[in-house]
């Protein structure tokens, strides 16, 4: 795999990724558009350890959710940008924003979550993966990518 990198607007937060991410969502949910301004968030979920800090370290803000789950936002400690979350206070997996990376075009989504939210006046792809709600997981993620996130959730944090 080719690493791919990524950061903040203004360049102080840097990161690589040292794998392919395990899946990659396309979040039309409520709290996604209202946390991010727009209609939609590309989050690609990677276990924490293939995420290697260049620059400086993002801080954590916590986020209110309808949900009232625990949701940290981690920005550029500069210019705010979002560069990953952490949903559920699940310390071993980032969901990186991928259009933080150099290259966003790298990285496509797997599936459309949360569709029943989705804005109109957006379309999707004919061959999309759509999901008014959610998925399951056992189904669509590929085998290695099951055994990656099984193998992060029991590693020591």
């Amino acid at each position: 795999m080719v690493e791919l990198e990524g950061g903040c607007s203004c360049g102080a937060v840097r990161y690589r990724l040292k794998d392919r991410p395990m899946f990659t969502h396309c979040c039309h949910c409520l709290d996604c558009q209202r946390q991010t301004g727009s209609a939609f968030v590309i989050n690609a979920i990677i276990e924490t350890d293939c995420i290697a800090q260049i620059g400086e370290a993002p801080v954590p803000v916590r986020m209110p959710t309808d949900s009232g789950g625990v949701h940290d936002i981690y920005r550029c400690g500069r210019c705010q940008t979002a560069v990953w979350s952490d949903y559920g206070g699940r310390l071993w997996v980032r969901f990186v924003r991928v259009g933080t990376l150099d290259d966003p075009t790298a990285i496509t989504p797997d599936v459309h979550i949360f569709a029943r939210s989705k804005q109109p006046w957006v379309g999707l792809p004919k061959d999309a993966k759509v999901f008014d709600v959610f998925y399951d997981m056992q189904a669509l993620w590929p085998a290695q990518s099951l055994q990656r996130r099984q193998a992060a959730m029991t590693a020591p944090v």
